[in-house]
């Protein structure tokens, strides 16, 4: 086993150059640096390291995984790099074709790149790989070749696996793991196979709109502060990135696109009558273009420029990103798993089509296998069971979704992701795949969480960015969120990283103070719908009043419900929670009773604690552990062409500890709650 110890502070951002010696404090025992400078085939790593310092944070208390490339994959690399005849900068601004011509930047990259907070093991990125954030603050991704072994990137292969270290771990590489150095436009330049997909894009000029990698600011933060006093982990910027699902050359052809002018063709018969059930189109006055000159393409509300636009997303993720899944090969208790009795794995994500959502899915998923992702899967009564306790017989598949081929193409600013079959915005979209109980996750709709590598954060990872304190929390600046308005400095902006806790997806964004603050809800499509609200009744939780509004003026904004006092038990009469397996009806009536109180019972799709075990009787979140509740907030008709603004002010203005939190909201057509003929699932 790996002796973990937490480690001292790196810095706010990443790791530094300048390392100050009088914080470090070496061990007796092998260090991921002994273990490095011991190896002879090692000794153009520890020299890259050396060279920006890194060797002392490697001797230092801490958690780090190394991935350290061997002296013959580095001379290459080196080799690559400096014959590289398509860099901007000559020779990559190396001096000469060695080790010592590697400027002090290409010595920083490359040692970060190849450095992580936290420990992870070759079982840990087995099955279909995963994504590993290192302290360049860019990903890399995992996956294992035909002959078992683990490939960093699709090209570094691990030759010696967990060397272990009082302070972490050592893989041996027989390469330099590459870094993405150009972003999604030049990526796609270069891929074969995508040629129609790389003229749509460009000609659209929804090229220029992936472009940004960063918000290009320094945030600056008054309270960065632990409950406890300590200091806590804040992002001083914020990356920018973005998804691409494109299909191939081929995947085109198999439908009779053989070019981008029978690209144009297919677009418009599918567009061409969106006005008809995209409600954007017409609550806005505009009308569909079908034109097919470039100065048409460029159009937002022309066929293929809403074609493309529906592929892009404003967040940037690997395949085991998509949805909150475990990973094969990965331990119950280090997993990311968090869904128990069948709850499957699902997530909701707004695309580059104006006010516009996906669905993806993984249907099937269990601890024991990774099935396949599909967008846009839709069967009849989704969320709608004939069944009492059960999912329900009532489903029948009505589109099989575009299923996403689990392999990432990494760009500096992005992945792309080709898919199986061709993705369109239909009526299939607003009328059955999102005509279901709708639940946004706040970390899937507040897309800084994810293109900053804070929504995968594990708890050992966030003790060694908190300088080896608490692994629970880190902070944010009040400013940090493009769609959250603070109204007060008292206000502050946490996040919980994932860990035992009884919430949907293992963490949750919160914080505490005399807060208030809006957060812009995602779109949906027009229709009236009831807003709940998740929470875990507590002592610290406090009272709030919540408001809705189609902008951030606080006095455009109309009260929801009365305040919520947190601090109500379950139990208590006033919401009249009950342990429903002791009942004959399995709680139907006291369902009712607390419906007709505003509440609900929490799903019982995922529990407190992620060990992928449970029922519904130890299942914390409705059954009789820490229990957890919905508050329905009301019913509002929502329009597809508004922004919605969810105001959130303590109504306790003397108390500066209590808690606000927002896991998830969901937003339920109406006639999914009222229908006569069946009931909503527990799920």
């Amino acid at each position: 086993m790996l002796l973990t110890i937490l480690g001292l502070s790196i810095g706010t951002q990443s790791c530094k150059e300048n390392i100050d010696d009088s914080a470090l404090y070496t061990f007796t025992g092998e260090t991921v640096e002994s273990i490095i400078e011991a190896d002879s085939t090692l000794t153009s790593f520890n020299y890259i390291l050396s060279r920006v310092g890194l060797d002392r944070l490697m001797s230092s208390y801490g958690q780090y995984t190394a991935y350290a490339p061997s002296n013959d994959g580095i001379e290459k690399y080196i080799d690559s790099l400096y014959n590289d005849t398509e860099c901007v900068v000559e020779h990559n601004s190396m001096t000469e074709n060695s080790l010592e011509g590697l400027s002090d930047s290409l010595c920083n990259d490359i040692a970060k790149y190849h450095l992580c907070n936290g420990l992870y093991s070759v079982i840990d990125m087995g099955g279909s790989g995963t994504t590993i954030s290192t302290m360049l603050g860019r990903p890399i991704s995992t996956s294992v070749d035909s002959m078992g072994n683990t490939v960093l990137n699709s090209v570094a292969t691990i030759i010696s696996e967990d060397n272990e270290a009082t302070n972490g771990v050592v893989h041996k590489t027989d390469y330099v793991v590459p870094r993405a150095t150009r972003i999604l436009g030049d990526t796609f330049d270069r891929l074969e196979d995508y040629t129609i997909f790389t003229e749509a894009l460009n000609r659209t000029g929804l090229v220029d709109s992936i472009t940004s990698s960063d918000k290009g600011k320094t945030y600056t933060i008054s309270d960065n502060t632990d409950t406890d006093g300590e200091e806590l982990y804040w992002p001083e910027t914020c990356t920018v990135g973005y998804t691409v699902f494109a299909e191939t050359d081929s995947v085109f052809a198999l439908n009779g696109i053989h070019s981008f002018d029978d690209l144009v063709a297919y677009a418009d018969s599918v567009y061409r009558d969106a006005r008809d059930w995209y409600d954007y189109l017409s609550e806005t006055g505009q009308t569909v273009n079908r034109g097919t000159t470039d100065e048409d393409f460029v159009l937002r509300n022309n066929v293929v420029n809403m074609f493309v636009a529906y592929h892009i997303l404003y967040c940037s993720m690997a395949q085991d990103q998509m949805v909150f899944e475990t990973k094969v090969g990965v331990s119950a208790s280090t997993s990311k798993w968090n869904y128990v009795n069948g709850g499957e794995p699902y997530d909701y994500y707004e695309t580059m089509l104006p006010r516009t959502l996906m669905k993806i899915w993984e249907p099937g998923a269990t601890l024991s296998a990774i099935y396949p992702l599909y967008i846009n899967r839709y069967q009849t009564f989704n969320t709608l069971t004939n069944e009492l306790a059960s999912t329900g017989s009532n489903h029948d598949l009505i589109q099989k979704g575009v299923e996403i081929e689990r392999k990432d193409i990494m760009a500096y600013n992005g992945y792309i992701h080709p898919i199986k079959s061709i993705l369109v915005y239909d009526k299939n979209v607003p009328d059955g795949v999102l005509h279901e109980r709708l639940r946004f996750e706040s970390t899937t709709f507040l897309p800084e969480f994810i293109n900053n590598g804070i929504r995968y954060l594990s708890m050992d990872e966030a003790s060694v960015l908190n300088g080896g304190g608490s692994g629970e929390r880190v902070a944010f600046p009040l400013d940090f969120f493009d769609n959250v308005v603070c109204y007060t400095n008292e206000t502050t902006l946490r996040y919980n990283v994932k860990g035992n806790y009884r919430l949907y997806q293992a963490d949750t964004f919160q914080g505490w103070g005399t807060y208030d603050l809006a957060v812009k809800l995602p779109p949906v499509p027009t229709n009236t719908y009831e807003l709940r609200l998740f929470y875990g009744p507590m002592n610290h939780g406090g009272m709030m009043q919540f408001y809705l509004g189609t902008s951030t003026n606080v006095q455009e904004m109309t009260a929801l419900d009365i305040p919520l006092d947190v601090r109500i038990a379950a139990s208590d009469p006033r919401i009249g929670w009950t342990a429903f397996y002791e009942e004959d009806d399995l709680g139907v009536a006291t369902d009712q009773a607390m419906r007709n109180r505003g509440y609900m019972r929490a799903p019982i799709s995922f529990r407190g604690h992620p060990d992928g075990t449970g029922d519904m009787e130890s299942n914390n979140c409705r059954g009789d552990g820490s229990v957890t509740l919905r508050k329905i907030l009301g019913r509002q008709q929502l329009k597809q062409s508004e922004d919605y603004w969810f105001r959130i002010k303590s109504v306790i203005n003397d108390d500066t500890d209590l808690k606000w939190q927002l896991d998830f909201v969901e937003l339920v057509p109406t006639d999914i709650v009222d229908n006569d003929m069946y009931a909503e699932d527990w799920w």
